[in-house]
């Protein structure tokens, strides 16, 4: 099962599928693509922020599965990430903005090549479990976008999120339970009395 660091291991997962596909064209060298917030972008020029998570299916992790006969385990749960991916060109100004629709434009034609990440990508706890981590381009309101943008002092720059699901995080809570071992039919009444 998936650990915690799951979260990690898929956002790890997401850069590595990225840098194969975008290196060395449009982008020149793999270590410009990393998971960091596009507020804090230094030297990158393709940034994946992971911004929310939520809960998929919240009632199919509900309850205990048996690990052993006399010991359950809370069942795991499974999770959606949105990350904001954002280009950023270090080309002159007057051809910033053709760059990074170019980089945009790798990404989204990678994303939609490979709507599940690849097992080769995958390490760890995901790679141990055979995860299939879907991915897909999300909707998201410009109104919305542009919040993301607006509590920073710095330009909009294009844009998108990225959904990834399928990330499981296995619980560690576990309960001991007694087996039934002995039933007993019958009735401790004897005959002739009225029930």
């Amino acid at each position: 099962m998936a650990d915690y660091t799951a979260l990690t291991e898929a956002g790890t997962a997401l850069v590595e599928l990225l840098r194969d596909n975008l290196t060395p064209e449009p982008l020149g060298n793999r270590e410009l693509i990393n998971l960091c917030s596009p507020h804090e972008s230094e030297n990158n020029q393709l940034t994946l922020y992971l911004y929310h998570i939520e809960e998929e299916a919240q009632n199919l992790s509900a309850g205990y599965y048996s690990v052993d006969s006399g010991t359950e385990r809370r069942r795991p749960a499974q999770y959606t990430l949105h990350y904001l991916m954002t280009a950023h060109s270090k080309a002159p100004t007057q051809m910033k903005e053709a760059d990074q629709q170019r980089m945009m434009g790798a990404a989204i034609q990678t994303l939609r090549d490979n709507p599940v990440i690849p097992r080769r990508y995958l390490g760890g706890s995901l790679a141990a479990e055979n995860a299939q981590i879907h991915v897909s381009l999300d909707r998201m309101p410009m109104e919305q976008m542009l919040k993301i943008w607006n509590n920073n002092s710095k330009d909009y720059k294009l844009s998108i999120v990225v959904t990834l699901t399928g990330v499981t995080i296995d619980s560690r809570r576990e309960r001991g339970v007694k087996r039934v071992t002995e039933v007993i039919i019958g009735s401790d009444q004897k005959k002739g009395e009225a029930t």
